[in-house]
């Protein structure tokens, strides 16, 4: 693919997104969100796999039937309340059927069969964009119309995300499926506060995207795809392993870490609001997602070589990367804990 067709996808998914951000206007922030989808489609699709071209269709085919569900739901707001206004939803009908559109969109579950398949079939860096830039539009829209939203609605899709993302993670052995879990239970955490804190669920997906880019990034450096060969990452990167396996257990959301941060406030938050169940049901759940993201630790640094793997001896390469946004990202994935109170001052 030529270069200055390949630059145009990447500008279209940023054009996409910024017309969901500045604009209050249903057609408008639709038309952004389809943007976003048809520019992410022919970067699934230039690997001219089977298993790519596979994915692909399945997230054109997901992603179009939220849209026309979305559309469908505007179009009755519209009708009964005379506004095209995001932020006067009054219809419920019509408020329900767009939450279960963005979570559709999103990879929420009970409607997150597509979001595994999907990302094995696709490259990591693809599955990168799709797993942070593409969660951004959706999740903007869900936080216009929360105000006039069922919370029960939004807290059962949390919960069931939370555990759905936890106890789907644990049978898989392909790596980038046990990211989407993974992707499905974080959404839960940040879907959970979105009525009672909408800034801390803006926290929490600032986070969430900080660490998948590092563990993205990690892996693609390393060309790991499933726990056989990220068992051979010491012999490719020793020192990025290492702090592979800290942004991994960030993920996992144990302190020291900076994954600790958005959970540690997300349950403060509903505790305080009284849902002491949910929160009991949420911190179960997240010791699901803490059992893969450790057998991933595991593989990654204490199985050393020599040892049996089905995968061929890997060779240090000497093709130079660009490592700064991994730098970058790995150490705010490890290190922002200490200064939880300033992050959260700056946003509240």
């Amino acid at each position: 693919m030529s270069p200055y067709v390949l630059a145009i996808f990447p500008l279209t998914l940023l054009l996409g997104t910024y017309l969901v951000f500045h604009s209050s206007h249903w057609l408008i922030m639709w038309m952004g969100l389809e943007m976003n989808t048809l520019a992410i489609i022919p970067l699934m699709a230039q690997q001219h796999h089977p298993r790519a071209v596979e994915a692909t269709t399945k997230y054109f085919l997901t992603q179009a039937t939220a849209s026309a569900v979305l559309l469908f739901a505007c179009t009755i707001n519209a009708w009964e309340t005379g506004n095209w206004s995001v932020l006067y939803m009054q219809d419920p009908i019509a408020i329900n059927m767009a939450i279960m559109a963005i979570a559709l969109k999103m990879g929420l579950a009970p409607v997150h069969f597509w979001l595994p398949e999907v990302l094995q079939g696709i490259s990591l860096t693809t599955g990168l964009i799709l797993s942070t830039w593409q969660k951004l539009a959706p999740f903007i829209v869900l936080l216009n119309i929360t105000k006039e939203s069922y919370p029960p609605l939004l807290m059962v899709l949390a919960v069931l995300s939370v555990i759905v993302g936890g106890w789907g993670g644990l049978n898989q052995t392909q790596v980038r499926k046990i990211l989407a879990y993974s992707s499905i239970a974080h959404l839960g955490w940040m879907i959970l506060v979105i009525h009672m804190a909408p800034k801390m669920a803006i926290m929490a997906m600032l986070v969430y995207i900080t660490m998948t880019t590092a563990t993205f990034l990690t892996l693609k450096k390393t060309n790991a795809t499933n726990i056989a060969t990220l068992t051979l990452g010491w012999t490719k990167a020793p020192a990025l392993t290492a702090l592979a396996c800290l942004a991994l257990l960030s993920l996992g959301g144990l302190p020291p870490l900076t994954g600790f941060l958005p959970k540690w406030y997300i349950l403060q938050e509903v505790t305080t609001q009284g849902f002491l169940l949910i929160a009991t049901v949420v911190a179960l759940g997240a010791l699901l997602s803490l059992y893969f993201y450790l057998r991933l630790t595991y593989a990654m640094t204490l199985t050393l070589s020599p040892h049996p793997s089905i995968s061929s001896t890997p060779w240090r390469k000497t093709k130079k990367h660009q490592t700064l946004l991994l730098a970058t990202a790995t150490i705010m994935a490890t290190c922002l804990l200490p200064i939880a109170p300033t992050i959260f001052s700056m946003i509240s």
